[in-house]
């Protein structure tokens, strides 16, 4: 499976590589980290655009997934870019934390589903089909309705 999550809310201005995530931001990748981890996903990898805002926002979600390390690859700082070309180095189960317009084309050329990614949002595609998709709303409901456990409070 490959999961592609474009990076949270970040704040205006420039450089646009060095754009922070805002709080809001922070929370939508905190809640992507536990609706992944409360929907049981194991990463092998993570791999990240460069970008700060992206970089944060895989750091964020990693955390909370069992120590995987993010690991940062040009690729999705921008551009065209083929999800199982990236993914195929590291592993199956791989998180691809990038840009818009780039994931959205990205989903449609893997699988042919016309989407549009929100910040903070996430997709899955296996085998060319799109299998998953959520709103950071869907993540925070989620991450919300998790046990105590996944969460990593117990």
């Amino acid at each position: 499976m490959i999961w592609l999550l474009r990076h949270a809310q970040a704040a205006d201005g420039s450089p646009d590589a060095d754009r922070p995530l805002t709080e809001k931001g922070e929370a939508q990748a905190r809640n992507a980290g536990a609706a992944l981890a409360a929907m049981g996903v194991k990463l092998e990898a993570c791999i990240s655009s460069p970008k700060i805002r992206a970089a944060d926002t895989a750091r964020i979600v990693c955390e909370q997934l069992s120590g995987v390390d993010v690991q940062l690859d040009d690729r999705l700082g921008g551009g065209p870019f083929e999800p199982g070309d990236v993914a195929g180095e590291f592993g199956e189960e791989v998180l691809l934390v990038g840009h818009d317009p780039d994931f959205s084309a990205a989903v449609h050329r893997t699988t042919g589903a016309q989407v549009r990614m929100k910040k903070g949002g996430l997709a899955a595609v296996a085998k060319g089909e799109l299998v998953l998709l959520l709103r950071p709303s869907e993540l925070s409901a989620i991450a919300a309705a998790a046990p105590a456990a996944s969460k990593g409070l117990a």
